[in-house]
């Protein structure tokens, strides 16, 4: 019996070590409320606590959070839009 060409074996090699990586298993996620929490201000930010829009420095602190929860698709792209249009108006 005669061995397969050598970019053949190569190929079927990798494949076979792609295919037993991924069979490896994770832990289990934590869904506890304070993990959700945690996980929520990482994407959300908290520079808008405080804030109230009436200096440059609250308009950024704001545009922070507004870009995280974009970002983090948790506003739609029509509400991400109202917002950049109504930051671009803001003096």
């Amino acid at each position: 019996m005669t061995l397969p060409p050598l970019p053949t074996r190569l190929v079927f090699s990798a494949a076979f070590a792609l295919m037993a990586a991924g069979c490896g298993t994770s832990p289990p996620a934590d869904a506890a409320r304070p993990t959700l929490a945690r996980s929520a201000r990482a994407i959300v930010g908290t520079s808008l606590i405080g804030a109230r829009g009436a200096t440059p420095a609250d308009q950024e602190a704001i545009d922070a959070t507004a870009a995280g929860l974009c970002g983090a698709a948790v506003w739609t792209r029509a509400e991400c839009r109202k917002h950049q249009q109504a930051a671009a108006v803001a003096p």
